[in-house]
């Protein structure tokens, strides 16, 4: 048995289309209609309960049990590109977790979960071309000093 991709119910799969293309930069690899698969490996498929045969009343609307999670390099960049969406609704602003990691929350258009991380690779980066250490750069980042090491040789 092979797991294949994360698939989300939306109400329009167009607004959806939309949305994960422009935001996102996700670009459409299967398009069948009311169900679309997207480069980052997973789909969203469009009347869900018909497909399903569950009652449409039993499709939850901003559940907040499970995120889509993606990472950016050039996470200023990515808030910047966010900041010209206007129409997206934030879980929460862009804020910074103890191992360093900028991140934001926001809800697509089905209210659906999404968290942008800034990568662990470009803060390693990051930290060391600020002069910290592999082993200072691993212990404020909470990864092992190998991972920090294979950031530092550019094998992540």
């Amino acid at each position: 048995m092979k797991f294949r991709m994360p698939l989300l119910a939306v109400r329009d799969v167009e607004i959806s289309k939309k949305f994960y293309h422009d935001l996102f930069d996700q670009e459409v690899v299967l398009d069948l209609g009311g169900n679309v698969t997207f480069s980052g490996g997973f789909s969203v498929q469009q009347d869900f309960d018909r497909l399903t045969g569950v009652p449409k009343s039993t499709i939850l609307h901003q559940s907040h049990n499970m995120e889509l999670y993606f990472e950016v390099d050039d996470f200023d960049a990515f808030t910047e590109k966010l900041r010209r969406h206007l129409d997206v609704e934030l879980v929460h602003p862009p804020m910074t977790h103890a191992w360093q990691q900028r991140v934001v929350r926001l809800y697509d258009p089905d209210w659906h979960m999404i968290e942008v991380g800034e990568s662990m690779e470009h803060i390693a980066l990051r930290l060391m071309d600020e002069g910290h250490s592999v082993e200072e750069t691993a212990a404020l980042i909470h990864h092992p000093t190998d991972f920090v090491e294979q950031c530092r040789k550019g094998l992540k």
